[in-house]
């Protein structure tokens, strides 16, 4: 899958803190879980589009 994640946007997130190259990957790794389990709840919902509530 695609990077999920925005570098620069995490980096400014994080305001002042240093980040670990591995981070992004990792997060990026998070971000799909999620997303993957958003779409699981929608489709079991009966729906194709996933929703707030599917988080």
């Amino acid at each position: 899958m695609a990077d999920l994640i925005v570098k620069a946007a995490v980096k400014e997130a994080l305001d002042d803190k240093n980040v670990a190259s591995d981070f992004y990957d990792a997060l990026d790794e998070e971000v799909e879980e999620i997303l993957a389990d958003a779409a699981r709840r929608a489709e079991e919902n009966g729906r194709k589009t996933v929703q707030p509530r599917d988080l």
